[in-house]
């Protein structure tokens, strides 16, 4: 029997987002010397009281899905050579495989995050599974261009809510002081998705045909429907906390000055006890009656749980219309700009540049070592695998000086050496293809590019969420959509762009100073990130994001 987590927590959110009081009472669980939060309830059914074998179960599903969605949109870039002289059309056409069915992958979150929302998690991710699989089977029979990116506008369309779920199930059955890890090692799989075109390029070496690829993602999707079916279970669930304390709801009304407001957070603690008595009374045995039982497992694998509604769910044109507003949320687009530059700009310029540079002189590599750079992506990616818990463990230690008060900007120092690697990966690579420097040259700038992007991708992502009290699924809906259209606008004609300005002068320069800019903005956050979150949640649109939060879904 799993051993269920302390439901006396303390912990609350202060009104300014992103500011919590963690500091423990006598007797409650901690880690890393802090209070839980959110705070479990006693139900055996809330994901955040379900074992660990399942919490990790569900995060390698959705993680794997990340990872084989990703790999089999992006490898088929090794195939552009090949898909130019079997159709009879131009590199830049044939890159449309891999463009096309990026925007695709982005925009699916219209439909797939408000429906996941409203019916539950597992029935879309289950559902979004067979599109892939399908789309995958159809690509692996096609033999004409049209039949062909038909095929994979499906797959991916039914793959692009693994860019969503995985941070939405992560929301719903880890606690704040594990999201950062978690979100950790699915950003690897999700960015180690980028080497497909290293397995397509070794098949192609092998002289297997390209259709092969797609039956081999199409069995590995296979065996994973089968995991999701037996171990996915509904994680939406409805989680009813206590309300504010008295003193907490003034602080959105008192002063204005940071050392007021830290003043009034740590003063919380003294007004728990009520709380705690509360939940004593809750937990007591004339109450235990009404807790019910864990679900069978039979139960877990029903499609549809009417139960797990949320009783102020929105409908989905108005969760729509919502998300458009968090582009007004700072860290919100922060995460927009950063994934769709680095999608865009960083992980396209590899993928179409490398393959035709290597082939041709001075290198004049086979066609079949086209996908050799992405041994530097795991290389990169590899690297910053012992870092997965550094932000979580950073941000406890800055919380700990703290007094026990957690500011959401503490994740950020970690992005400091990354600020400035990645761009100078961008810098190598550029100059290595214009100048045709050693091969290495390219390995070198894709590996740093990768080893700053997983800092990147995992910390924005954490922070805005962990910032800004709203719909997660809502501020997710206009991250996917935004991101893939920048990366798709950016990545649409880009090989026409580079080819014809110079690869130093657009990889190098263009590139490598966008991403710096981007990367910059977190010394903005560092030194006004809470300014910046109080001001934000004290306009019309917080108040309106508020008015339909579903508990436990903004943090």
């Amino acid at each position: 029997m799993a051993v269920m987590h302390d439901t006396h927590s303390h912990a609350r959110e202060a009104d300014i987002p992103g500011t919590v009081n963690l500091r423990p009472l006598d007797g409650e669980e901690t880690y890393y010397g802090q209070s839980l939060f959110p705070v479990p309830s006693s139900d055996p059914n809330d994901p955040l009281q379900w074992p660990s074998w399942k919490k990790h179960m569900i995060l390698f599903c959705c993680s794997a899905f990340s990872f084989l969605g990703n790999s089999a949109l992006i490898g088929p870039s090794t195939y552009i050579g090949l898909f130019s002289t079997q159709f009879s059309i131009s590199p830049n056409t044939a890159a449309g495989l891999v463009n096309y069915p990026n925007l695709a992958f982005g925009f699916s979150n219209v439909l797939f995050i408000p429906t996941y929302q409203h019916i539950g998690r597992r029935p879309v991710m289950l559902v979004a599974l067979v599109l892939y699989v399908v789309g995958l089977a159809w690509a692996a029979k096609a033999n004409g261009f049209s039949s062909l990116m038909g095929a994979r506008v499906v797959h991916a369309f039914g793959s692009g809510v693994c860019e969503a779920l995985p941070v939405q199930l992560v929301n719903d059955i880890f606690f704040l002081h594990e999201r950062g890890k978690k979100l950790g090692w699915y950003t690897i799989a999700l960015c180690v998705g980028a080497t497909g075109p290293l397995f397509s390029g070794l098949m192609l070496g092998a002289g297997l045909s390209w259709n092969l690829f797609f039956w081999v993602e199409f069995a590995f999707g296979m065996a994973l429907l089968v995991l999701c079916f037996l171990f996915v279970e509904e994680t939406r669930y409805e989680r009813r906390t206590l309300p504010s304390s008295p003193s907490t709801s003034s602080t959105s009304r008192g002063g204005h000055d940071d050392k007021k407001d830290n003043a009034k957070a740590e003063a919380n603690t003294t007004t728990t006890a009520a709380a705690t008595v509360h939940h004593i009374e809750a937990d007591s045995p004339s109450h235990s009656a009404i807790i019910p039982p864990r679900k069978p497992f039979l139960q877990q694998l029903r499609l549809w749980t009417p139960a797990a509604a949320p009783h102020n769910e929105q409908p989905i044109h108005t969760m729509l219309l919502r998300s458009v507003t968090h582009l007004l949320v700072p860290s919100t687009f922060w995460v927009i700009t950063t994934y769709g530059i680095y999608i865009g700009l960083a992980g396209f310029a590899f993928a179409f540049i490398f393959p035709l540079k290597i082939v041709a002189p001075p290198y004049s590599w086979p066609s079949t070592s086209s996908g050799f750079h992405s041994f530097a992506t795991f290389l990169g990616f590899g690297l910053a695998i012992p870092c997965v818990s550094l932000s979580d463990r950073l941000a406890a230690y800055l919380t700990k000086r703290n007094n026990g008060i957690r500011e959401a900007e503490m994740r950020l120092p970690i992005l400091l050496p990354a600020m400035l690697i990645a761009p100078a990966g961008q810098v190598v690579f550029g100059l290595a293809a214009e100048k045709n420097l050693h091969w290495i040259a390219y390995m070198a700038g894709v590996a740093m590019t990768q080893f700053g992007g997983y800092f990147y991708f995992t910390v924005t992502l954490a922070y805005a969420v962990d910032s800004y009290t709203a719909n997660l699924s809502e501020m997710l809906i206009i991250m996917n959509v935004g991101k893939q259209a920048i990366s798709f606008g950016m990545g649409l004609n880009v090989l026409d762009w580079i080819l014809e300005s110079g690869y130093g002068r657009v990889i190098a320069g263009v590139f490598g100073g966008l991403l710096l800019a981007n990367n910059v903005v977190v010394l903005v956050f560092m030194a006004w990130g809470r300014r910046i979150r109080r001001t934000v949640s004290r306009t019309w649109m917080a108040r309106v994001h508020a008015r339909t939060v579903v508990e436990g879904e903004g943090h």
